[in-house]
C-alpha cells in the first residue's frame, strides 16, 4: 500500500464536513497530517480527537499557506476547501465572484504551485482536488461554482500531463449531494434548509467520501485513479429543459 510511501498530509477546508472526514482516516493511516481551515476552535477540537496538526489559516490567505509549505514537505495534498454562492450570473456581485474564484480556484492553483514541485524533485506525491459533478453538469443557479470547479477539473488532467514521468498522482473527486453541513453554510442553518437538502434524502456520508479518497491513494503506485464521481443512488446529473419564447417576434 503506497500509504506506507507517504509521510505527510495537508488537507484544507478541514475543519467541519469532508475535510475533517479526510483528517480523520488519513491520521489513522498513519499520516502527520496537517489540517487548514479558518475556524481554530473546530481544529482544536479535530486535532484533539485525531492528533492532526490544526492551522488557522483562510485558504486564500496566500502569505500564510507559502509559509507553511516552505516549512513541510508534502506527500499528499487534498485540496478540498470550497464555497458557494448560488445564483444566475444574471444576478451575481463582484463580492461573490471574487470569493468563489479566490477560494475554489486560486487557492488551489497556489497550493499545486507550492507544493508539486517539491514532490516532483522527490517522485512521490498524490494530490487529491475535490471539485464537484458541477464541473461536469449544469444544474440552476450556480453559474461561477460551475465555472470554478470545472477548471479545478482540467487542472487536474493538467497536473498530470506537468508531471509526466513522475511518480505524482492525481486524482480529482467529484461529489455529488453528500451530507454534510455545506448546505447550513450556503443556505442557513435551518429546519427549511435540512428538509430541502438532507431530511428523507438517502446520502453519502463525509466519511464515505474519504473512504474513497483513501482507496485511491491505498491503490498499487503503478495504478492513478484519476476520476472518481460519487452520488446518491437515489441522484442523476443532467437534464433536458426547453422553453417556448416569451415573445413573438413580428
Amino acid at each position: 500500500m503506497p500509504f506506507s510511501d507517504y509521510k505527510t498530509a495537508l488537507v484544507t477546508g478541514a475543519s467541519s464536513g469532508i475535510g475533517a472526514a479526510v483528517v480523520e482516516r488519513l491520521c489513522k493511516e498513519g499520516l502527520q497530517v496537517h489540517a487548514l481551515a479558518r475556524s481554530g476552535d473546530k481544529l482544536k477540537d479535530l486535532a484533539a480527537r485525531t492528533g492532526c496538526i490544526p492551522h488557522a489559516i483562510d485558504v486564500s490567505d496566500l502569505a500564510g499557506v507559502t509559509a507553511l509549505t516552505k516549512e513541510v514537505a508534502f506527500d499528499v495534498l487534498v485540496n478540498n476547501a470550497g464555497v458557494d454562492r448560488p445564483g444566475s450570473i444574471l444576478k451575481a456581485d463582484a463580492e461573490g465572484i471574487d470569493l468563489l474564484v479566490d477560494v475554489n480556484l486560486r487557492a488551489v492553483l497556489h497550493l499545486c504551485r507550492l507544493v508539486v514541485p517539491g514532490m516532483v524533485t522527490r517522485d512521490n506525491g498524490h494530490v487529491v482536488n475535490i471539485s464537484s459533478i458541477a464541473a461536469a453538469y449544469n444544474f440552476g443557479g450556480n453559474s461561477t461554482y460551475h465555472a470554478t470547479k470545472a477548471a479545478v477539473s482540467m487542472l487536474s488532467s493538467q497536473l498530470r500531463v506537468d508531471c509526466f514521468g513522475k511518480r505524482v498522482r492525481v486524482t480529482e473527486i467529484c461529489p455529488g449531494r453528500v451530507a454534510t453541513d455545506i448546505f447550513a453554510h450556503v443556505h442557513g442553518d435551518s429546519e427549511e434548509t435540512r428538509k430541502r437538502f438532507v431530511e428523507g434524502y438517502e446520502l453519502p456520508e463525509a466519511a464515505d467520501i474519504a473512504n474513497a479518497i483513501a482507496f485511491a491513494i491505498a491503490a498499487p503506485i503503478a495504478v492513478n485513479i484519476g476520476h472518481m464521481e460519487i452520488t446518491p443512488t437515489l441522484q442523476v446529473p443532467g437534464g433536458l429543459s426547453t422553453a417556448k419564447p416569451e415573445t413573438v417576434r413580428a
